[in-house]
């Protein structure tokens, strides 16, 4: 049987009778670390689908289908589900960092009188430091110590992870009284692949309870107890080593080249590449202009109609990408 894929593109870039050909011609010879750009899935704009399809000889076939589409995409001619799909969970279920971990550190900070305070630009580079502890660290061994902080090499593991601990406590607090919402198309996303017997896990670099605070408070109880989590120190090295996403891969018994990983972070989607995955980018307010060449799409959210950027059809779709070279 022949292999397909399907690679959504705007219409204007290859439908003028003059330059059809050239054009298709390109993208025979992109990379696959192809993009969706989420400019082609603005508005109700024709999208053209470009159907590459590989048979046991070395001759392709190449089809152009246009098709009317409503601010999403998705797979319309395959079934092909993941075997999981695998959130990261701060910018991706919550857009969290700027006005729920940055303000819970601050206080955190005020409270231990430590004169720190971390503004918007500063917490902004930090965020490319995997997990709490570690931003903290390398933070203090970069700028000094505080006056009231221990020295001993120990005492010091302690003493940021007495300040991790009250932090989370706080962040839990604003979780807990729902001042932060999901960002759009989360549920809708979830629930679509529990309704198809999709494996669902939460990967992340901050601390479990905080994670398992946003899925149960945000996401509900029914849903809750169905998504595992994977979180904090539960691997020695965090993002952007594989460690967690391959964990979460072993754990549910599930291939890793079958699994969809939803990403706001240059560190999470080198995690998730490294770990043989596909990953799909949600872009976020901290991480808008980072790199995301490798991404296999990427969107500036999920969304719910009418303005879906994609759906679990769409997820599935890219488990089957083969490109001609």
């Amino acid at each position: 049987m022949a292999a397909s894929s399907i690679i959504s593109i705007s219409s204007a870039s290859i439908l003028s009778p003059t330059t059809t050909q050239p054009k298709t011609q390109s993208l025979l010879k992109q990379k696959d670390h192809e993009q969706v750009p989420s400019s082609s899935f603005m508005g109700n704009t024709t999208v053209t689908a470009l159907k590459i399809s590989r048979s046991t000889t070395t001759t392709t076939k190449v089809g152009i289908i246009t098709r009317r589409l409503s601010c999403s995409a998705s797979a319309s001619s395959s079934s092909t589900l993941p075997s999981a799909l695998l959130f990261d969970c701060d910018g991706v279920l919550v857009d969290t960092e700027k006005d729920g971990h940055r303000i819970s550190f601050n206080e955190t900070f005020q409270e231990r009188e430590l004169g720190v305070t971390w503004d918007v630009d500063l917490y902004g580079e930090l965020l490319k430091i995997g997990g709490g502890k570690e931003r903290m660290t390398a933070y203090f061994n970069k700028t000094g110590w505080p006056a009231n902080a221990p020295t001993s090499e120990q005492e010091r593991k302690d003493f940021i992870a007495s300040l991790h601990k009250r932090k989370t406590e706080l962040f839990m607090a604003l979780i807990e009284k729902k001042l932060l919402p999901l960002r759009p198309g989360v549920a809708k996303l979830i629930d679509q692949a529990l309704a198809q017997g999709v494996n669902v896990a939460v990967c992340s670099t901050s601390n479990e309870k905080a994670v398992s605070a946003i899925v149960s408070f945000l996401l509900g109880p029914e849903r809750a107890e169905k998504i595992k989590i994977f979180a904090g120190d539960v691997v020695p090295r965090k993002k952007p080593d594989p460690a967690i996403y391959l964990l979460a891969a072993s754990t549910l018994g599930v291939e890793p080249s079958r699994c969809v990983v939803v990403e706001d972070s240059a560190i999470g989607l080198a995690a998730a590449k490294a770990a043989g995955m596909k990953c799909i980018i949600t872009k976020s307010g901290y991480t808008a202009d980072e790199d995301f060449l490798n991404a296999d799409a990427v969107f500036d959210f999920i969304g719910d109609p009418p303005e879906e950027r994609f759906d679990l059809a769409f997820c599935g779709s890219l488990l089957e990408k083969q490109y001609v070279s």
